[in-house]
């Protein structure tokens, strides 16, 4: 399945995406006499493996606004230096562990929205990252390698952001220089598991205004998805919905007016438009 959350006339839904639109979980409901959530992450928590939405017509794309698959994420894991291109484009070693590090909700921006950069005094060189994130699908510990797929619901196209300079001054830093606003993003599509033959098969891509800016195969990973997920079920107890960021190839250096896109042919696409912030205080 391909699963989305959209905005149709002013309220938010979950669907499942079809050749020429999205089938609406409520009209699935109503037409099967199932009780499947409105609700993307419920439907990951409650371990739905099967929507039925054939022969239902979707609405069309142009009627529909995709959106944050869910907008508060339990868990939002990234990995940084994961591919040795990256390592060299920022003058940095890639380490023997995963280089894990966490980020807030509150840096989350819409698919398709805006990147709003931070006034120049606190950051004035941010790289934009297309990564492959995997979303938990059940409550885990200590996950053994062999069952490790098991507790995957499936796979998703996520941005996420960096004030390179802000890292630079100090390592120790890093997740202050990850977790701006609008320095994150993930989805709108998510693709169960089973859709997904060969996790490592897929490739990772950055569009920067057009032109591509890196490209490489999850094969090329110093650590890959499913080792990631291990890894992190011996660090704490994963929870359904939980996101892990594996990493990105190369960033591509944003500044206001550009235009980003993560893409994973198999996945989906995430957009962005850049635009520059101002210093406005809010309480």
């Amino acid at each position: 399945m391909k699963l989305l959350t959209f905005r149709h006339h002013g309220e938010e839904h979950a669907g499942v995406v079809v050749d020429r639109g999205v089938v609406p979980v409520t009209e699935i409901n109503s037409r099967r006499g199932t009780r499947v959530p409105d609700n993307l992450l419920a439907i990951i928590g409650e371990g739905v493996e099967a929507i039925d939405a054939a022969d239902i017509e979707p609405l069309p794309w142009t009627e529909v606004e995709p959106r944050l698959p869910y907008a508060v994420p339990p868990k939002i894991w990234c990995i940084g230096l994961n591919y040795h291109s990256h390592a060299v484009d920022i003058n940095a070693v890639q380490p023997e562990e995963p280089g894990s590090f966490m980020k807030p909700a509150s840096c989350l921006f819409q698919p398709g929205g805006a990147i709003v950069l931070p006034p120049p005094d606190l950051t004035d060189d941010v790289d934009a990252e297309g990564e492959l994130g995997v979303i938990i699908g059940t409550s885990c510990r200590y996950v053994p390698a062999e069952h490790v797929r098991d507790v995957i619901f499936g796979y998703t196209t996520t941005l996420d952001l960096t004030a390179l300079d802000v890292l630079s001054r100090n390592p120790r830093y890093l997740t202050r220089s990850k977790s701006f606003d609008t320095f994150f993003s993930f989805g709108p599509v998510i693709v169960t598991a089973d859709e997904v033959e060969d996790v490592d098969g897929l490739e990772v891509i950055t569009e920067h205004n057009g032109a591509v800016c890196s490209r490489d195969f999850v094969r090329n990973m110093r650590t890959r998805p499913l080792e990631l997920v291990r890894f992190h079920s011996d660090c704490m107890t994963l929870h359904p919905g939980d996101l892990i960021s594996t990493g990105c190839p190369k960033g591509a250096r944003i500044k206001p007016g550009d235009r980003v896109r993560a893409q994973i042919p198999g996945v989906g696409a995430l957009d962005a438009s850049v635009t520059q912030g101002e210093r406005i205080p809010v309480w």
